[in-house]
């Protein structure tokens, strides 16, 4: 196994990494402050609160991560569930839920529990980031106008967000005070989209995100110079302003139930996030050693307890910045750490230029986002693994969008126990006359097992002495002892009657790997197969 710093050839891991930082620290910087301003964090905090948790995620988590190349911060999958949290607790107990986050990921780590978080089913997860991403856009469209949406703190605020779109685009149009905003917004989604098609090869690293921000940073700045003023984020003269502590009189809250509900709901969702992104990383490069899940999410909740001690955002291992490191020719643990270095410096000294940004730029970057996370693709390459997980995913995403993220999780989970729960005991049976070859013909599908052996035994019952039957089993997909002894029994009781069986037993021990014993009668299958 290689470690961190391994590198094959003669290229310069350390100038990699810094140049890799780079790349991932200008994709980060915005998406770190837009991220909060959409998790409802108070707005003269929102920018700070999300830059801290990008330094944490990057010093800290990435330091002491099970995968090195992941980056980690803010996470566009974690801001409707903060925001819903925020709304109903305030903003001063998001720090507790976050440590209760943070200590859950910790105790999961040393249960080692990490390998089970991949168990979730792809399909409750995509369908999770669809929904995510529909609440996303309906909600920053109206900030993209300089607007409040309706929605926020209200039960079916999605909806009421989706809603109310066209009035947001009418405003946009029409009213000159929301113009600006919208003018901003557009122009950054037409940067965002035209450099990632038209960006020439030697320039694709520079984030597009970052072009979009600068744009609508100028564009901001025309307009003021007739008036016109789209609101500029807002941001302290130190860091330390953002910070919230816990007061003592607080910290007994950490046992309440609707917080450690929370903090659970929390941890279960940046550790699906973390885990399956920490997976993908690994598919994308060939250079740094594979994923050591447990300490991934140990690393992820020390991240998070510190994030809740600061009364800052959740952390989650990130797609969009992972992917970034990673095409940008990241090689070690050094590229995330210095991402957040980079993060740390620029909001400590130049503070003042971060004032300069639109907050509808930012809102049109997470408007862009959420569209992205509702991937088609995704949703049509899930048609190849059966129709069920396609209901798997649409099912959660309507949940998260008409009701709630937690729910909307719930309803996909169980949709999904229930399809596996059919498939391990759903056996088809069908019977056909083949007057031809004067035989019969039975067609098994699905998993022989003994939830079903009384219909098997009804369809053998029905079969006519003095019958030639052919069990096909191409369909089975699993059969256990009960109905493996069913079928001999019954062999033997119907050739007493003058019929006869035709099973390939070969293939049926070659299928589910099964030792036959040397007999000229059918082997004694004994234990269950899969």
């Amino acid at each position: 196994m290689m470690n961190d710093t391994t590198m094959p050839g003669k290229t310069n891991p350390i100038k990699q990494d810094v140049l890799a930082s780079i790349v991932v620290f200008l994709v980060a910087l915005p998406l770190c402050m837009g991220i909060a301003i959409a998790s409802g964090v108070p707005p003269e905090k929102a920018a700070a609160v999300g830059i801290i948790s990008g330094i944490i995620g990057g010093v800290v988590v990435g330091a002491l991560s099970g995968c090195s190349l992941q980056v980690t911060g803010p996470a566009a999958g974690l801001a409707v569930i903060v925001g819903q949290l925020i709304a109903q607790h305030g903003f001063a107990a998001l720090g507790l839920i976050v440590m209760v986050a943070g200590a859950v990921q910790v105790l999961a780590s040393v249960l080692r529990v990490g390998q089970w978080f991949r168990a979730v089913s792809p399909a409750i997860v995509r369908g999770m980031l669809a929904g995510i991403g529909v609440l996303i856009f309906a909600g920053q469209f109206h900030v993209m106008v300089d607007d409040k949406p309706p929605g926020s703190g209200k039960e079916f605020g999605g909806i009421i967000n989706l809603a109310t779109i066209p009035v947001a685009v009418w405003k946009g149009v029409t009213d000159p005070v929301h113009r600006p905003a919208a003018l901003v917004g557009i122009a950054t989604i037409l940067v965002i989209i035209a450099w990632t098609k038209l960006a020439p090869r030697r320039l694709k690293a520079v984030p597009a995100p970052l072009l979009a921000v600068l744009a609508a940073t100028a564009l901001g700045a025309i307009f003021q110079q007739f008036g016109l003023d789209p609101k500029d984020i807002q941001v302290p003269n130190t860091l330390t302003d953002a910070f919230t502590f816990p007061a003592l009189g607080d910290l007994s809250r950490l046992f309440d139930r609707s917080i450690l509900v929370s903090g659970a709901t929390v941890a279960f969702i940046a550790s699906a996030e973390t885990l399956l992104t920490a997976t993908a990383v690994d598919a994308m490069q060939q250079h740094a050693p594979r994923t050591k899940y447990d300490r991934e999410l140990a690393a992820q909740g020390v991240g998070n307890m510190l994030c809740g001690v600061l009364g800052v955002l959740p952390l989650t291992g990130v797609i969009v910045r992972s992917g970034a490191n990673v095409q940008a020719g990241g090689r070690t643990r050094l590229s995330t750490i210095l991402h957040g270095l980079w993060l740390l410096l620029f909001a400590a000294l130049l503070p003042s230029v971060l004032r300069l940004i639109p907050v509808a730029s930012l809102a049109a970057i997470l408007v862009y986002t959420g569209v992205k996370l509702v991937d088609i693709k995704e949703m049509q390459a899930l048609r190849k693994y059966g129709k069920g997980e396609v209901a798997v995913y649409l099912v959660t995403l309507a949940g998260v969008v008409l009701i709630d993220l937690l729910t909307g999780i719930a309803i996909g989970l169980t949709v999904a126990i229930v399809r596996l729960v059919y498939r391990l005991t759903h056996l088809s049976i069908r019977v056909e006359e083949d007057n031809i070859h004067n035989r019969t013909n039975m067609y098994l599908g699905g998993a022989a097992t003994v939830f079903r052996l009384p219909i098997l035994a009804d369809a053998l019952q029905e079969i006519p002495p003095n019958t030639e039957l052919h069990v096909h089993i191409e369909g089975i997909g699993h059969i256990d002892h009960a109905c493996l002894e069913l079928l001999m029994t019954w062999e033997q009781q119907h050739e007493a009657t003058g019929g006869s069986l035709v099973l390939d037993w070969e293939r049926l021990t070659a299928k589910f790997h099964l030792e036959p014993e040397p007999a000229s009668t059918p082997p004694d299958l004994v234990g269950t197969v899969s």
